[in-house]
């Protein structure tokens, strides 16, 4: 447990913030963005993804996966106004490389909004072979709405198909939206490919 000093010079445990108080890193806005790089290594096949993305001049934190309540989900090119070189951004990300030719390689954020602003949302990080945009972007999403799903006390059938889960989700009226961002690609021959995928936390 983290300490500090009190008044008296002795280490204190540091207390959570009271109910009326500010909370602490706790973003106020998110945005997806996604990118997919080639090169003869992998490392630079990674930075020419998040270069892709818009997020390559960040000292990226790895998070997750909750969507923070009264959150506000912009657009790229919004969130891109807040970001400046070297800065630490923290965010939820999917990363998935291979040097394996013509192979189908996809990563996905997932995310499920609650339908009161008040309540915490859920993030999901996921990562296939050989599966296409729509159908890692489809898992992704699933993923996120049935942990928000769980939280919210709704019994859901998992091996239901997705196009089934989201009528639920529909008439329950607890889930607001769920989306996803995906990046797929083939490996190109000679080098390696890494797809990316992130929902990228501003406060």
């Amino acid at each position: 447990m983290s300490v500090t000093p009190n008044a008296s010079g002795t280490a204190a445990p540091l207390q959570a913030p009271a109910n009326n108080a500010t909370p602490i890193l706790v973003p106020k806005k998110m945005f997806f963005t996604k990118g997919v790089g080639s090169h003869k290594h992998e490392l630079r096949s990674f930075e020419l993804a998040l270069r892709d993305a818009g997020i390559e001049k960040c000292n990226i934190v790895h998070v997750s996966s909750i969507f923070p309540p009264n959150c506000e989900l912009v657009s790229k090119n919004e969130g891109m106004k807040y970001i400046y070189p070297g800065m630490i951004a923290f965010a939820v990300t999917a990363r998935l490389s291979s040097s394996e030719n013509r192979r189908l390689i996809a990563a996905s954020i997932g995310c499920a909004i609650p339908s009161d602003p008040n309540t915490y949302g859920y993030l999901s990080e996921y990562q296939a072979f050989g599966q296409t945009e729509k159908e890692a972007g489809d898992t992704a999403e699933d993923l996120a709405a049935a942990m928000l799903a769980s939280t919210l006390g709704l019994d859901i059938d998992e091996d239901k198909s997705w196009d089934e889960k989201e009528e639920i989700f529909r008439i329950s009226d607890k889930i607001v939206k769920t989306t996803n961002v995906t990046q797929s690609s083939v490996v190109e021959k000679g080098g390696f490919t890494t797809v990316v995928a992130a929902g990228v936390f501003l406060f």
